[in-house]
C-alpha cells in the first residue's frame, strides 16, 4: 500500500503578496470573518469524505499549509488534526507540520499547536532585509523571525524550519547574504531557499511588464544558488532535494518527500490538491463555492485527470532527479544521453543512480530535457 499524506490548505492571509499566486483571500476580500470561523468544520468534513474513499489507512504526514495557518485559532487547526488521528490514525512517528508568519504566533499559540500535536514549524522569513521586504510586499518584522523561533523551540516544537526567497529586484549579493547569516543565526533544523518566481497574473508580474520592477536575472539567481549552498553547508545543513537543505536526514520535510516519491495524498481545503493511484484531483478554489459543496454532502472537487504511463515517467525524471538520493539510470531514453550528462559535469554516477552536481542544480529543469527528449 502507497504511503498516504495528508495537505490541509488554510487560504487565509492578513494581506496579499505581490508576487504569490497561491489560493488565498484576505478578509476583506471574503467580505468579512465568515469564511474564517466556519473553515474548521468543512475541513472536518472534507476529512470524513476522505475516509470514506480511502478506507482504513493510517496517515505518515500532514501539513497545514495556505495562505496563514497561524491567523486561525490553534484550536482550530488542532482540531482538524484531531479529525485526520480519529477517522485515519496516525503512524507513532507522524510529523505534522504548520507554516506561519512570524508575526502570527504567540508562545501561547505555539505551546497549544506543540500540545496538540504538530512537530515541525516552517516560518516564512523569507529575507532579513527591509527593502526586500518591501518588495515582496512581506509585512512581517525581520527582527520578529527570532522571537518566533525561540518560542517555537521553548514550546517543544521538534524541528524548525525557515524559507527565504532569492532574486527579488533590489536584492544585491550583500543582501541576500545578510539574509543566510540571519538565519544561520537562528540555528535552523531545516531551510528552503526558492528563487523569485514571476507568476503569470499576480501583481509583481504586472509591475514587470509595465517596467516598474526589474525582473529576475538568470545569472544573478545562480550567484544566490551557489551561495546559499556555500553557506547552508559550511553550517552544518545538507541539501537533500535542489532548493532545501536539512541539518540531518531526520529533520527533512517527510511531507514533501511523499510528494517527491508519487505517493499518495488528499489536499484538504479550497483549491487543494489531491493525488491518488496516478489518478489526480482538485477542488474549488473560492472558499464559498467549497464550503457549500461540502455543507451539502457533495464532494469538492472541480476536475480530475489520470495520468498517463508518458505523464508518470516524466514526473519521476522531474521529481527524483531534483533529489540528493537520484534518479535510476535506467530511466534515461538512452545510455548516449546519460554518458552526455555526466561528461558535461552535471551528473555523477552513484552506482546505478544519477545525481546532480552543484553546477547540476542550477540546470536541473534543462538535464531532465536532455535524459527525456
Amino acid at each position: 500500500m502507497p504511503r498516504l499524506g495528508m495537505y490541509v490548505h488554510v487560504p487565509f492571509c492578513a494581506t496579499r503578496c505581490g508576487y504569490c499566486d497561491f489560493n488565498t483571500y484576505t478578509a476583506t476580500e471574503l467580505g468579512g470573518g465568515g469564511a474564517q470561523a466556519q473553515w474548521a468544520t468543512h475541513a472536518e468534513a472534507e476529512v470524513d469524505l476522505a475516509a470514506e474513499t480511502l478506507g482504513a489507512r493510517e496517515v505518515e504526514t500532514v501539513f497545514f499549509g495556505g495562505g496563514t495557518p497561524t491567523l486561525m485559532p490553534p484550536e482550530d487547526l488542532v482540531r482538524v488534526l484531531g479529525a485526520v488521528r480519529d477517522r485515519f490514525g496516525l503512524v507513532e512517528d507522524a510529523e505534522v507540520t504548520t507554516e506561519a508568519n512570524p508575526d502570527s504566533v504567540t508562545p501561547a499559540s505555539l505551546a497549544a499547536l506543540r500540545e496538540g500535536g504538530f512537530t515541525r514549524i516552517s516560518f516564512g522569513m523569507q529575507s532579513a532585509v527591509p527593502h526586500v521586504l518591501a518588495v515582496l510586499e512581506r509585512t512581517h518584522d525581520p527582527a520578529n523571525v527570532a522571537r518566533a523561533v525561540r518560542w517555537a523551540r521553548e514550546a517543544g516544537f521538534e524541528q524548525v524550519s525557515l524559507d527565504l526567497i532569492y532574486g527579488t529586484a533590489g536584492e544585491s549579493l550583500a543582501d541576500w547574504r545578510t539574509s543566510l547569516e540571519s538565519a544561520l543565526a537562528n540555528e535552523p533544523d531545516h531551510v528552503s531557499a526558492y528563487s523569485l518566481i514571476v507568476e503569470s497574473g499576480t501583481r509583481l508580474a504586472r509591475q514587470v511588464r509595465s517596467g516598474a520592477v526589474a525582473a529576475p536575472e538568470e545569472d544573478d539567481l545562480a550567484d544566490k544558488y551557489l551561495l546559499a549552498d556555500e553557506l547552508l553547508s559550511a553550517d552544518g545543513l545538507d541539501w537533500y532535494e535542489v532548493s532545501n537543505w536539512a541539518r540531518t536526514p531526520a529533520a527533512r520535510c517527510r511531507h514533501n518527500e511523499l510528494y517527491w516519491a508519487s505517493a499518495d495524498w488528499w489536499g484538504v481545503g479550497p483549491g487543494a490538491h489531491s493525488h491518488l493511484a496516478g489518478e489526480r484531483w482538485w477542488n474549488v478554489k473560492h472558499p464559498t463555492a467549497w464550503s457549500g459543496r461540502l455543507a451539502a454532502g457533495e464532494s469538492p472537487a472541480a476536475g480530475r485527470e489520470t495520468l498517463t504511463d508518458d505523464d508518470r515517467l516524466l514526473e519521476r525524471v522531474m521529481l527524483e532527479l531534483r533529489h540528493r538520493s537520484g534518479l535510476p539510470a535506467d530511466l534515461a531514453t538512452s545510455p548516449s544521453a546519460v554518458e552526455d550528462v555526466v561528461a558535461r559535469g552535471l551528473v555523477v554516477r552513484e552506482d546505478d543512480r544519477l545525481v546532480l552536481t552543484r553546477d547540476g542544480r542550477l540546470l536541473a529543469d534543462a538535464v531532465v530535457r536532455d535524459l527525456l527528449p
